[in-house]
C-alpha cells in the first residue's frame, strides 16, 4: 500500500470515528449534568472490575459495593472538572459504551456487563500499547480516574499498605 493511500484510509477513519462518537454522543452521552450516565457506570465499572481486579473484594457481594463506591468517587472526581474536560470525557465514554467504538477504539467484541475480567484486561492492554495517541491516551484517562478514585477511599489504603497521611 502507498503512503498516499494510507494518509487517505487513515484520515477517513478518522473521519468516521468523529462522526459515530459524535452521533454516539448525542444519543447516549457518557456523562449527565456532570455525573456518570448509566452508560458511563456501565464502561467504568467493567474497567474497574479488570484494572483492580486483585485490589477488589474477592467475594461478589463486597466486591459490588467496592464497585458502587468507587463509581461514586468517579463522580466526585468528574463533578470539579472544567466544562471542556467534561465534554471530552463524556464522548470518550459514549464512543466505548456503543458497540462500534468499543470494538473499534477499545477492540472489546463483548459488551462491557458480558466480558469477562481476562477480556477486558486483554483490550486495555492493546489499547495501552497501541501505535494510536489517542487510544494510549484513552486508556490514560480510564486508568487515572479509575485508581485515583479506587484508592482515595481510605478502606482501600491496607491494600497498599499506606498508613495514611501524617498527623502534626
Amino acid at each position: 500500500m502507498r503512503r498516499r493511500t494510507l494518509l487517505k484510509l487513515g484520515a477517513t477513519s478518522a473521519a468516521v470515528l468523529l462522526v459515530a462518537g459524535g452521533a454516539a454522543a448525542l444519543l447516549q452521552p457518557g456523562l449527565e449534568g456532570g455525573a456518570l450516565s448509566p452508560a458511563g457506570r456501565e464502561v467504568f465499572a467493567a474497567i474497574g472490575r479488570a484494572i483492580l481486579d486483585k485490589s477488589l473484594p474477592a467475594e461478589d457481594g463486597p466486591r459490588q459495593i467496592a464497585l458502587n463506591g468507587l463509581l461514586g468517587r468517579v463522580d466526585a472526581l468528574v463533578q470539579p472538572l472544567p466544562p471542556h474536560a467534561q465534554g471530552e470525557l463524556s464522548q470518550l465514554l459514549s464512543l466505548l459504551a456503543s458497540t462500534a467504538g468499543r470494538r473499534t477504539l477499545a477492540g472489546l467484541n463483548p459488551p462491557w456487563p458480558e466480558a469477562s475480567v481476562a477480556e477486558i484486561q486483554q483490550a486495555l492492554q492493546g489499547m495501552r500499547l497501541s501505535s494510536l495517541a489517542l487510544r494510549q491516551q484513552a486508556y490514560a484517562a480510564l486508568h487515572d480516574i479509575s485508581t485515583a478514585a479506587y484508592f482515595s477511599d481510605e478502606a482501600s489504603w491496607s491494600i497498599l499498605a499506606y498508613p495514611g497521611p501524617l498527623k502534626i
